[in-house]
C-alpha cells in the first residue's frame, strides 16, 4: 500500500513527527489518519517510558519576560546530551515550559512533591499535571514525552521558578 504524499504531508503538520514516522503510522494502520495519530502518541509514549531512567545532565536554563514586564518565569530543562540541548525542538519546549509557568504559577513539579495535607488540585498545582496552555487537550508531560520521542532523549524539568513584580511567592 503506497500512502500519498499529501496525506503523510497532513499527518506531519498535525503530530510534528519526522517524516518516515508518519508514513511508517500510516502504513500500519492502513491509511487511518485518527489511528496514525494514536499510534504516534503510544510510539511517543512507550519511548518516553524506556528513556525515564536515563541520566540527563544537560540542558538549558531558559527565560519567559511578559511583555508587561511585570511577570517572568525560568525553568531548567535537562537532556542527555549537548547536541540536543541546542535542537530547536528542545528549545522550543523550554520557552514553552518558561511561558507555561508565568501563565499558570504551578507551585510543584509533579503531585508526588505535594504535601498530603495540601488542599489544593494537583491539575492546577503541579506543572506536569496541567493542560499544556498551546494544547490545552494535552498536559505538559505527554507534550514533554512527544519532544522525547522526536529527539530521542530523555528530558527532565529539574525546577523552575514565577516571579511577579511586587508579589512574594
Amino acid at each position: 500500500m503506497k500512502i500519498p504524499v499529501e496525506v503523510v504531508k497532513e499527518l506531519r503538520n498535525r503530530t510534528n513527527a519526522g517524516i518516515a514516522d508518519c508514513n511508517k503510522a500510516l502504513l500500519e494502520v492502513g491509511g487511518d489518519m485518527e489511528k496514525a495519530i494514536e499510534f504516534l502518541q503510544q510510539r511517543g509514549a512507550a519511548i518516553a517510558e524506556k528513556k525515564k531512567g536515563v541520566a540527563t545532565t544537560e540542558g538549558v536554563i531558559e527565560a519567559y519576560i511578559h511583555y508587561t514586564k511585570r511577570i517572568g518565569a525560568l525553568v531548567e530543562l535537562n537532556c542527555e546530551t549537548d547536541f540536543v540541548a541546542h535542537t530547536a525542538e528542545f528549545k522550543e519546549l523550554a520557552h514553552d515550559l518558561a511561558m507555561q509557568i508565568a501563565a499558570t504559577s504551578p507551585q510543584f513539579l509533579t503531585s508526588e512533591e505535594m504535601p498530603p495535607e495540601a488542599e489544593t488540585d494537583p491539575q492546577a498545582a503541579c506543572l506536569l499535571s496541567q493542560p499544556f496552555i498551546k494544547e490545552p487537550a494535552k498536559t505538559v508531560q505527554e507534550i514533554i514525552a512527544e519532544t522525547i520521542a522526536k529527539v530521542g532523549e530523555n528530558i527532565k524539568v529539574r525546577r523552575f521558578a514565577k516571579f511577579e513584580l511586587g508579589v512574594d511567592h
